[in-house]
């Protein structure tokens, strides 16, 4: 039973590894290949989450859903939702630049988060959305988590492919040439801002399809499951970790930060129950250890942004 035990807990870990690497994948574009400091992933993470919800769930009294889509529609219903809330925010926000641009979208997820909160009709307020459909999740439960896991590695594998095929296409050299020198990538006459906010509205799409996947995963979201803790500064550091403008090393620090995290919870847990509830931080500290280590003796990453053969100034390399 213990066996059975640890294998389900492998099986949930597994979801949550994938679920975050696509997180981490659309930060990546946005900040290893753009250098967009979006604090805001939250919101996006809270869009995508919420509007699958309402496309697939049954209908409830008070509340706008009950359209039963397959979760398919849900998905991808997702990632327009994320894109299109990107494209005004970038608009606005991204005149901004370092510093200021963080600022900027964490003040708009917390925005959306408040919005999502006190929202009745649209979001059922505080108490959330529930009876969301999962896929196979009429299956016994080790079926059902399987081919959960099943679905998301595949997720998570095209959208690997997809990001790593325009990380080496003329469009990822160009947004690395915009990243590194605006100047010269505007003098080669490039749109520098219409560039930014293509990758801003890739990464947002990705963070939302990230969230849908949870949403369907728990059967439910709330509020409380948009905490910028868990969903922002949590794949920030997974992608610091494992290495900015890497899309590897984005699913790498993804899979070593939630292994941290995870088996930190089930040793704090043994604990008895006066400390154990503060032992919880003890994850805060190690994760924040490990990135500070990280920043000091190796500040590209565990995998670092793979440097080009190709190392030429004309136009086509930054088309």
């Amino acid at each position: 039973m213990e066996l059975i035990g640890l294998a389900n807990y492998a099986l949930f870990m597994g979801i949550f590894i994938g679920i975050y690497a696509l997180l981490a994948l659309g930060l990546n574009i946005q900040w290893g290949f753009a250098g967009l400091f979006n604090a805001g992933i939250a919101g996006f993470f809270a869009v995508g989450a919420y509007t699958s919800a309402i496309l697939t769930s049954p209908s409830a009294d008070g509340r706008l859903g009950g359209f039963e889509l397959p979760f398919f529609v849900g998905w991808f219903g997702a990632m327009v939702a994320a894109a299109l809330i990107a494209w005004p925010i970038g608009k606005i926000c991204l005149r901004f630049r370092s510093d200021y641009l963080a600022i900027a979208t964490i003040g708009v997820a917390e925005i959306i988060r408040l919005v999502i909160k006190s929202e009745e009709v649209l979001t059922n307020g505080a108490r959330g959305i529930t009876n969301i459909p999962r896929p196979f999740g009429d299956l016994p439960y080790v079926q059902s988590q399987l081919a959960y896991l099943a679905i998301v590695a595949a997720v998570l594998v095209v959208a690997y492919l997809m990001v790593q095929r325009q990380f080496n296409a003329p469009w990822g050299r160009m947004m690395r040439a915009i990243r590194d020198n605006e100047l010269a990538a505007r003098a080669m006459g490039k749109n520098v801002e219409y560039r930014r906010l293509e990758a801003f509205i890739f990464g947002a799409a990705l963070m939302g399809l990230g969230g849908a996947l949870f949403a369907h995963f728990n059967r439910s979201i709330t509020p409380e499951a948009i905490d910028p803790m868990v969903a922002t500064f949590l794949v920030w550091i997974m992608l610091i970790l494992g290495g900015s403008g890497n899309n590897k090393g984005a699913i790498l620090g993804a899979t070593v930060v939630w292994i941290i995290w995870s088996v930190s919870e089930i040793a704090t847990d043994q604990l008895p129950h006066e400390y154990a509830v503060k032992a919880k931080y003890i994850r805060l500290f190690l994760i924040g250890l490990m990135l500070q280590l990280v920043l000091r003796f190796r500040p590209e990453g565990i995998l670092p942004e793979p440097l080009r053969g190709d190392t030429r100034t004309d136009d086509n390399a930054v088309k």
